[in-house]
């Protein structure tokens, strides 16, 4: 049997935040911004293959196990999961006070 890959959108939030995180690596260093960006969306694309391998967001209220995180360079990627789609919902630096949603 085969399986249908989900279809992976990264939420207007999510591509401003990775704008943000870029923008401000690149004061200090453009090639650590271009390596911590291309790395991020690398590991976002790979979400396709087995989103279960993340563990269950621990900051999302009343999770079923849909929303899933991975931290990766000091930045927590949030996302969801469905049968035809994996969403990128947030990312953000470590460092920063992570809010339930």
């Amino acid at each position: 049997m085969v399986r249908n890959r989900p279809v992976i959108v990264i939420d207007n939030l999510a591509k401003f935040q990775l704008k943000e995180a870029y923008e401000f690596i690149r004061l200090d260093s453009p090639k650590n911004a271009e390596k911590v960006k291309s790395e991020i969306l690398a590991a976002i694309q790979k979400l396709s293959d087995h989103p279960e391998r993340y563990h269950p967001d621990q900051y999302r209220l009343n999770n079923d196990g849909a929303y899933r995180a991975f931290e990766l360079y000091k930045y927590r990627v949030s996302f969801h999961v469905s049968q035809t789609q994996i969403t990128i919902i947030k990312i953000c630096h470590t460092s920063m006070e992570p809010k339930p949603y």
